[in-house]
């Protein structure tokens, strides 16, 4: 067998299913890996070693009896430090709540749990998930591993399972969308992530930042992985009002089925403006791979600039938000909050019941408008990002990298990005595929699709061995 952290999770779970790796051995290689490179990567807030351990045992055992209680048991993963487990710690990525205990389980640890996934430990996040480069002031940024001699935006907010399942820490892990939090990671990571429909997961037990827009979702290094793991966290949960009437659906029946008569919509020319000469040479050259495989690539008319949708109605919902659940924290001057963290949180204090109301409104009636535009179309193809990631001497606060993720979010779709080429300085670059909300199965079958016929998704972080 090789080494356990060269497979995909997938790969591991059939290894583990087949009795030619034990959990034990799998966990084991993996909090190897974390002790070697955790500490210039820093993609972790607690590394669960010693319990880590006693899961793997357990699964070992029960899976050697006989008693496995699924093909994913005794597969290690890592949850987003959003995410509560009773009796650890979730900070949030908040030094002002380093104290702050779970008194109960999040539904989506405890769905990943029940099914024999041995969770790892807790990854970074932007304080409060309120970023896009991935950066926290207080608590430490994560070391994007694509560039181990200058550091570069990891991407938030979920940046420490970006890293972790990126530099082979983790198989594959949990993080958040509100604007772009699982794709921004996954493009600047090499990773493949999907923004998932609000309702689809539960959001019971992880620390809201809008209750809107916030979504949770799965980071892998495929999209099968990422497939699986979605199916395994997705489901109603009475304690979640959101997921209540969401019909149930299986992407795996159709993952395979190929793009061959879909039509795809590729991004207004106008688009293409401030975007990397590298980042658009690889976007197109996706659109080739779909004609290629079959799809019909036509440039769709959109009502709206998806960039005047990044300060706008997305703004004053996710400010108001965030400013109802963080607001007394933002206001104390001396609660240690990250400058550009508390200034996005005291935004919201302007934002009046008009404003707020009006933004949600106003956001209906774009969905309206972009559904009707985007009817014919099985999906909107979109750089995941405008650039590759960028070096954290670079980044400036004032601007967010999610021009192309955040309409996904305020007008409630789905959103799958997936790796699609590299700069010539090896940093991964990312193609977005949108669909429409509740349609999973389709933009991972088309992602499905893309990664059948290439393989910019294999590719792992060098130098380190």
């Amino acid at each position: 067998m090789s080494d356990p952290t060269d497979l995909t999770a997938l790969a591991l779970a059939e290894a583990i299913a087949a009795r030619r790796l034990s959990p034990v051995e799998a966990v084991e290689a993996h909090l190897a890996r974390i002790a070697a490179h955790e500490p210039k990567l820093q993609a972790f807030t607690d590394v669960y070693a010693a319990d880590a351990r006693l899961a793997a045992e357990g699964a070992d055992r029960a899976i050697r009896s006989g008693h496995a209680v699924g093909p994913l048991h005794g597969v290690p993963v890592v949850l987003k430090d959003l995410i509560d487990l009773a009796g650890r710690i979730t900070m949030g990525g908040s030094a002002a709540h380093r104290g702050r205990r779970a008194q109960t389980t999040a539904t989506i640890a405890q769905r990943l749990i029940a099914q024999g996934m041995i969770v790892l430990g807790k990854t970074h996040t932007v304080e409060f998930a309120y970023g896009g480069w991935g950066t926290n002031q207080h608590l430490g940024t994560p070391w994007n591993p694509w560039d181990l001699a200058v550091a570069h935006t990891p991407g938030g907010s979920s940046s420490g399972t970006g890293v972790a399942v990126a530099a082979r820490l983790a198989p594959w892990g949990i993080g958040t969308d509100t604007g772009g939090s699982v794709r921004l990671p996954a493009a600047f990571c090499g990773l493949t992530g999907l923004k998932v429909t609000v309702g689809r997961v539960s959001t019971y037990g992880i620390v809201p930042l809008s209750t809107t827009l916030d979504t949770p979702g799965p980071l892998g290094r495929s999209v099968a992985d990422v497939a699986v793991l979605y199916r395994a966290i997705a489901g109603a949960d009475p304690l979640d009002p959101s997921t209540r009437g969401v019909a149930p659906a299986d992407p795996m029946p159709d993952l395979g089925r190929g793009v061959r008569g879909l039509r795809l919509a590729r991004m207004p020319e106008a688009e293409r403006t401030g975007v990397a000469p590298a980042m658009l040479a690889a976007y197109d050259d996706a659109l080739a791979t779909f004609e290629r495989l079959g799809a019909e690539v036509v440039e769709i008319a959109l009502p709206f600039r998806l960039s005047d949708l990044v300060t706008a109605q997305a703004s004053a919902i996710t400010n108001a938000e965030a400013y109802f659940v963080n607001g007394a924290l933002a206001e104390d001057p001396d609660a240690p909050l990250g400058d550009a963290v508390r200034a996005r949180i005291l935004a919201g204090a302007s934002v009046t019941a008009q404003d707020y109301l009006g933004a949600q409104h106003r956001r209906r009636d774009l969905q309206r408008q972009f559904l009707t535009a985007m009817d014919g179309f099985d999906a909107l193809l979109t750089p995941t990002t405008e650039t590759p990631a960028i070096p954290l001497a670079s980044v400036d606060e004032g601007h967010l990298p999610s021009r192309f993720t955040r309409f996904g979010n305020l007008l409630d779709l789905c959103a799958l990005a997936l790796p699609n080429g590299f700069t010539a300085d090896g940093l991964p670059l990312s193609l977005q595929i949108a669909c429409r909300g509740y349609d999973e199965a389709m933009a991972l079958r088309i992602g499905q699709a893309y990664q059948s016929a290439t393989t910019w998704h294999r590719r792992a972080p060098v130098g380190l061995a």
